[in-house]
């Protein structure tokens, strides 16, 4: 087996949830990372190459039902990477400036195609986009959000089985606390 299909088997054997079910367990960040993705259309999505080299993309990503979708072009690279290695980060746009208003955040996890045509063809009705495309529902194994609480960056982390934790750091002077 090649280091790329242990590492994939490694993330297959990593536990993940979705969307709702890391709602239902951290409703205030899970509110908290939607609105920040719901702030701007693009996001930046990495995947893996055949390699194992990082590929970053655009991509819209859409909360819907309860889950997390990520669509995409049909034979696109990054669906291409995803079908070989469901792995993947998400990155929500930052927006313009440097303020930080709603924090920086970003989804690890791993993607699981759609492949069934009534569901794909639901989907493409309620979103109004035509066929064909691929369509992934996101596994989380971890959410992080960064704020700035001044004087404090605050860094939430959130994975499978567990609750959030947040670390708030100040500067060299102050060790960060953890709670």
């Amino acid at each position: 087996m090649t280091n790329t299909a242990h590492q994939a088997q490694r993330a297959q054997d990593e536990k993940a949830v979705g969307w709702s079910e890391f709602a239902g367990a951290e409703p205030v960040l899970a509110e908290r990372v939607e609105r920040r993705f719901g702030a701007y259309r693009h996001h930046v999505l990495a995947t893996l190459r055949a390699d194992g080299s990082p590929r970053l993309t655009g991509l819209e990503a859409d909360f819907r039902h309860g889950e997390l979708w990520l669509g995409m072009m049909p034979g696109s690279r990054k669906a291409l990477d995803l079908r070989r290695d469901p792995r993947f980060a998400l990155h929500a746009n930052p927006g313009p400036g440097t303020d930080m208003a709603d924090g920086d955040t970003r989804i690890a996890g791993r993607a699981v195609e759609i492949t069934d045509a009534e569901a794909l063809a639901r989907y493409s009705a309620e979103v109004e986009t035509p066929l064909p495309f691929h369509l992934f529902r996101a596994e989380l194994t971890e959410v992080v959000r960064v704020s700035v609480d001044d004087p404090h960056i605050v860094l939430e982390t959130w994975r499978p089985g567990g609750p959030v934790r947040t670390v708030r750091r100040g500067d060299d002077d102050v060790p960060p606390t953890v709670g």
